[in-house]
């Protein structure tokens, strides 16, 4: 049997770096030559596979350039690329204050990205306004692939079509800007169908991703391997659940895990992560009655583990929200309680299904 507090204590990879995305500069890095003062610029060699290779993995790309926007948005439409950068920033801005606003609109922490420029100045100023961006001189472009950081160890379903995942957010995001009522209408027109199921053998690589990618909305922070998820989800003592969110726009993918320890009297949420793309649609707090409801039905207490850390002060008010208690903190972490009074009925806007 795991010690599965020793086992917690050596999976808190908090060092491990992961890129979520790649930012480009375009003259003289994605392409040879400067879009504004030569009659021709061309691709670098093999940018083309490389730009591929990365969305394929899942990791984001998106340009933070020093040019002309409409030019420069006709050139990549010319080139066939336009579709692969989310959110460009394409102005005479700072380098640095383009890359903050793409974190901020991808939802991202800044330390996530990764930015290759050929202008040493512009590598410098980032990297002395945000030493955690990952800054790449365009000389080593060819290396980019072959970078342990720019391979994730598993390539699943949801990392294939992540790109597309975000694009239909955006979709969602100009919908609702667009429409004019209440939140809870507004998410009533997204026929949301929201499914959480005890975790599979195939959902494993996929669950070892998300306790790696998701820091913000992550109730502890613990990272897991994919031996380790599989033990849990074999162990009589653990649930270890996986949520999947879909609408009218398509595919979140799965987005939400849930780690319970389970003993005769009580249960303990170990770990209770959401990705940040679906922080709006309520789903944490129907992960946590889904939880709620399970305990009372077993005649449990139910306890929640929390570590607080700079990104997630979210997810302990998620908490709070659906009636958890502090009962203990030692100043690293807190123990919560739910007295399983105050269980919440499913949104009506939400078809809801649990799979065993």
């Amino acid at each position: 049997m795991i010690n599965t507090q020793k086992q917690n204590l050596n999976s808190k990879q908090k060092d491990k770096k992961v890129i979520k995305c790649v930012v480009w500069d375009l003259d003289n890095t994605l392409w040879q030559g400067v879009l504004l003062e030569d009659q021709k610029v061309s691709l670098r060699k093999n940018i083309i596979n490389l730009i591929q290779t990365l969305d394929n993995r899942g990791i984001l790309q998106s340009i933070a350039s020093k040019n002309d926007y409409a030019t420069t948005i006709a050139k990549l439409e010319e080139l066939g690329l336009k579709e692969y950068f989310l959110y460009p920033q394409i102005n005479w801005n700072s380098k640095a204050s383009s890359l903050q606003e793409i974190a901020k609109l991808l939802n991202i922490g800044i330390d996530a990205i990764a930015f290759i420029d050929d202008q040493l100045f512009e590598l410098e100023e980032v990297k002395f306004t945000f030493p955690e961006i990952l800054c790449i001189n365009a000389d080593e472009i060819g290396n980019i692939l072959d970078m342990p950081i720019m391979n994730p160890r598993f390539i699943t379903d949801d990392s294939r079509i992540r790109r597309l995942m975000y694009i239909s957010d955006i979709e969602r995001q100009n919908a609702e800007k667009e429409f004019v009522g209440t939140t809870d209408k507004f998410l009533s027109t997204l026929n949301m169908n929201f499914t959480i199921s005890s975790a599979q053998e195939e959902d494993l690589q996929r669950a070892e991703e998300l306790t790696l990618r998701t820091n913000q909305l992550n109730t502890t922070g613990y990272t897991y391997s994919y031996d380790e998820l599989n033990h849990f989800r074999q162990s009589e003592n653990h649930k270890l659940l996986i949520a999947s969110l879909e609408d009218k726009y398509g595919s979140y993918g799965k987005i939400g895990l849930i780690l319970i320890e389970c003993q005769p009297q009580s249960w303990t949420i170990k770990l209770l992560l959401m990705s940040c793309r679906v922080m709006s649609r309520g789903v944490g707090t129907i992960m946590l009655n889904h939880v709620m409801s399970l305990a009372k039905s077993n005649d449990v207490r139910l306890l929640a583990e929390f570590v607080p850390n700079d990104r997630n002060r979210m997810m302990y008010i998620s908490y709070k929200f659906t009636g958890f208690k502090e009962i203990e903190n030692n100043g690293n972490s807190v123990i919560l309680e739910n007295d399983l009074t105050r269980i919440q009925a499913i949104p009506a806007y939400v078809k809801f299904q649990v799979i065993d």
